[in-house]
Parts: structure tokens; C-alpha cells; sequence
């Protein structure tokens, strides 16, 4: 059986040997804002459209009240 000495090796080193943070961080922080800002704008819709649905299922019996 071989030995190896690798004791003073970069395997026993515990610092990352790719630093990941001199990457941008705006394109996630980009799309994160575009996901909320498209699940608002559809929360919104989905109101509005029960509203509608509310004021024309019920609209014409109070009206007429």
C-alpha cells in the first residue's frame, strides 16, 4: 500500500478555494423583485376580478332593492 503526505496539502485547508462573493449579486436580486412584483400584480388582478364577478352576480338584486 502507498502512503501519502499531505499533511501541509490544500485538503486540510477549511477556506473555500473558489471565493464565490466577487460574483454580482443583481440578476437574483433582480429576478426576486420581478417574482413579487408579478405575484402582487395577479393577487391584484385576482381581487379586481372578484369584485367584478361580485358586482355582476349581485349587482342587478341590490340595485333593484
Amino acid at each position: 500500500m502507498s502512503q501519502h503526505n499531505i499533511s501541509g496539502s490544500e485538503a486540510f485547508n477549511r477556506t473555500p478555494s473558489v471565493i464565490i462573493r466577487s460574483v454580482k449579486t443583481g440578476g437574483m436580486r433582480r429576478r426576486r423583485n420581478r417574482t413579487a412584483m408579478a405575484f402582487v400584480a395577479g393577487a391584484a388582478a385576482a381581487v379586481i376580478g372578484g369584485v367584478v364577478a361580485a358586482i355582476a352576480i349581485f349587482g342587478p338584486g341590490l340595485a333593484g332593492g
